[in-house]
């Protein structure tokens, strides 16, 4: 009901995580055996602060996420199930009960936020108070089972875990920065939104990244399963997220290839006509909080100062690029 300052949101979460380390006594301790002599990398007097600083970041990619029906609690949902059977493997499976308590309320929920046939769009959603929740729920989980003699998997597989949401948050916060815009603030070109310019509809793009984060859960699945050494798993990790910095910092010449590489578009649509790639089949953006900037809202066939089309695309790749 009250819209809450980034500064406010920032105080509510650390003291939420600060009920979970003194409260449950979930903390991260360590950050595994990130050399080649196997000892673990104790982060010591650093640990409360560590904690804080991972969960507030897991809690605000997780909402950064919600930018599309459907987006956040999918995501959310391959990674609590990524958990479960984590336990089953790997651990007794005590906490698998929880996990499926969560799991099967985010399964309802999408039921009805979810984009079906018939649907068109969702009748319910998560909010800020939703998504914060549900990024809660998984930096409890993963630092729990990352934590201890008794833990489940590495630190490090935990990251692959979170995959899609820790990448889209870091590349979006750093992007803001390199362009000296707030590292808090909203936009409209996330991997997400780079899928929707390209002419996938909303549905498809979360079954897509939905795709990348079961790819991310396997990964860690497997590395601890095969015992694959830690500072292969960060090393690989930091790469990964290196070219996703560069997708996003590109996301023109990613949004062409894609519109290019996959045919998705209808022969008898004009392809050098902008506003046919964005506006046929279903519509994606429904609303102007679904697009950013003047040329894109502006359709070239009602222009009232007969722009070029040619003109229009080289300001929609200036406006997409800076």
């Amino acid at each position: 009901f009250i819209d809450l300052s980034p500064l406010k949101k920032l105080t509510i979460q650390t003291i939420a995580t600060l009920i979970m380390v003194f409260g449950a006594h979930i903390v991260l301790r360590d950050l595994g055996t990130l050399g080649n002599n196997g000892e673990i990398l104790a982060l010591g007097f650093l640990a409360i602060p560590f904690t804080i600083f991972a969960t507030v970041g897991v809690v605000n990619a997780v909402n950064m996420s919600d930018g599309l029906d459907g987006l956040a609690g999918t995501l959310s949902l391959v990674t609590l199930v990524g958990f479960m059977v984590a336990t089953k493997m790997f651990g007794n499976g005590e906490d698998s009960r929880h996990l499926a308590i969560i799991v099967a309320a985010l399964i309802g929920f999408l039921l009805f936020n979810f984009r079906v046939p018939g649907r068109k769009s969702a009748v319910v959603f998560l909010g800020d108070s939703g998504s914060m929740f549900l990024g809660f729920a998984l930096a409890w989980f993963a630092i729990k089972f990352s934590q201890g003699e008794s833990r489940i998997f590495s630190p490090s597989a935990a990251l692959w875990f979170l995959v899609v949401p820790l990448f889209d948050a870091v590349a979006m916060t750093t992007r803001r920065i390199l362009n000296r815009k707030p590292p808090f603030g909203a936009d409209r070109e996330h991997l997400h939104h780079i899928f929707l310019l390209a002419g996938f509809t909303v549905s498809e793009t979360v079954l897509i990244m939905a795709g990348i984060s079961v790819l991310g859960v396997s990964v860690g699945l497997a590395g601890t399963d095969y015992n694959v050494p830690e500072y292969i798993l960060v090393s690989s990790f930091l790469v990964c997220g290196l070219l996703y910095l560069w997708m996003i910092m590109h996301s023109w010449s990613v949004m062409r290839f894609l519109r290019h590489s996959i045919c998705r578009r209808d022969n008898s649509i004009d392809r050098r006509v902008l506003s046919d790639r964005r506006s046929h089949g279903n519509v994606v953006y429904l609303g102007s909080e679904r697009r950013s900037g003047v040329d894109r809202r502006r359709d070239p066939r009602r222009s009232e100062d007969s722009q070029t089309v040619a003109t229009l695309k080289e300001s929609d790749k200036q406006s997409f690029a800076s």
